[in-house]
């Protein structure tokens, strides 16, 4: 965690410096869109994959092998940055590097929590990674815009690659308490498949990554377009997309302290249906105006969302999953968090061109969310003790 804390505001400078890059470089929304699409769509194709050998290898290993690669990809980029080689397909291929390099990373890091704590320290551990996270999308932002202000953006690429040996450090330094990898040898294909069904038939974990999708794919691709929005909606520039991101942080991480402080799994999961109202009002109150004050809320309170869904899924899931399969399912978590996005940034790039990113932003929340909220309270029933009430294995 104290590595996590110091490589994920360098993380968080180098996504808001790579997001504005692309802006400055085409002034497209559709790049921003692609931008994002090229991170986080490998997570789609790679992380069911990376759940396998997950399951099969040592977690910690597979981590860290995974986070070197993301470093050497910062170490590529900082470079022609300060070089001033960079143009948007070298940008772009160089983010779909990263994408694959974080698909394999997702997966361990999601198996390989639980294995560092005893069980009844999950729920409270989780939601400190995820306060961890999200201070650091508050912090990143400010650094990043204080970098490019005073120096240009090639400092926030520059502390990315410094953060980055912090944490590979301290990854070296930890230690499993139990492990869960059987060395499996059977097919990738077939176990891949065993953690779809799985968490298919699982009464619980089954509605929840459909709402996770829905507010993956609808509310959290607001965070890739926000260059767009404060340029050509707030006209504020790198220190207005810098606040915007801050805000959608500071909700994150007032959701992920309260819910750490909560520490149990009872009542967790009405929390997380909440989102789903939550997320779209923070969108609509963002996206309404050209108010910049209304902007900062909405992404406050639609950052706020994402939070209680990345969290309040990833805690029932590892509640209720059997630690056997763990890698498998877990990586269908990331997967979705992270690849689903990827897709929604993209759709709204393109129809944020065509007829503005406010409206595209407002349609989607309410199409995505409004709908799957109906179907999942129909389920409650059957949800609720799916998902906490038995223990989880060791």
């Amino acid at each position: 965690m104290s590595g996590a804390g110091i490589a994920l505001i360098g993380m968080w400078a180098q996504r808001i410096a790579v997001a504005w890059l692309a802006w400055e470089l085409t002034k497209s929304a559709t790049w921003l869109g692609l931008i994002a699409f090229a991170d986080l769509f490998p997570t789609i194709i790679l992380t069911p994959i990376a759940g396998v050998i997950a399951d099969r290898v040592d977690r910690r290993r597979l981590s860290l092998i995974s986070q070197t690669a993301g470093f050497l990809q910062a170490v590529v980029l900082t470079v022609l940055v300060f070089t001033d080689w960079i143009d948007i397909w070298s940008l772009f291929i160089l983010t779909f590097v990263l994408g694959i390099a974080m698909a394999y990373a997702t997966a361990a890091r999601l198996a390989m929590v639980p294995n560092l704590m005893k069980s009844e320290h999950v729920p409270s551990a989780l939601a400190s990674d995820a306060a961890i996270y999200n201070s650091a999308r508050v912090v990143g932002p400010m650094v990043a815009a204080a970098l490019i202000a005073a120096i240009g953006i090639s400092g926030a690429f520059l502390v990315n690659c410094l953060t980055y040996i912090v944490f590979l450090v301290c990854l070296m330094k930890i230690r499993l308490v139990r492990n869960e990898s059987r060395g499996r040898t059977g097919g990738m294909l077939t176990q891949t498949l065993e953690g779809v069904k799985y968490a298919a038939r699982h009464p619980g974990i089954g509605p929840m990554l459909v709402v996770l999708t829905a507010l993956a794919m609808s509310v959290k691709p607001f965070l890739d377009l926000l260059p767009g929005l404060a340029d050509d909606v707030f006209h504020s520039g790198v220190n207005g997309f810098a606040q915007l991101a801050a805000a959608g942080g500071g909700g994150a991480v007032l959701c992920a302290v309260w819910l750490a402080l909560r520490g149990r799994v009872k009542g967790l999961t009405l929390i997380t249906l909440s989102a789903l109202v939550v997320g779209p009002l923070g969108i609509v109150l963002m996206c309404i105006s050209d108010m910049f004050w209304l902007g900062l809320i909405g992404s406050f309170i639609a950052g706020s969302s994402i939070t209680l869904t990345g969290t309040g899924v990833q805690t029932l899931m590892q509640h209720s999953v059997d630690g056997a399969i763990r890698g498998r399912v877990l990586s269908l978590y990331g997967m979705l968090h992270r690849g689903v996005p990827a897709l929604g940034a993209l759709l709204m790039g393109i129809m944020g061109d065509l007829i503005g990113l406010q409206p595209t932003l407002i349609g989607g929340a309410l199409v995505f969310c409004v709908p799957v909220l109906i179907w999942v309270l129909l389920r409650w029933r059957q949800l609720r003790p799916a998902l906490e009430g038995p223990p989880i294995q060791e």
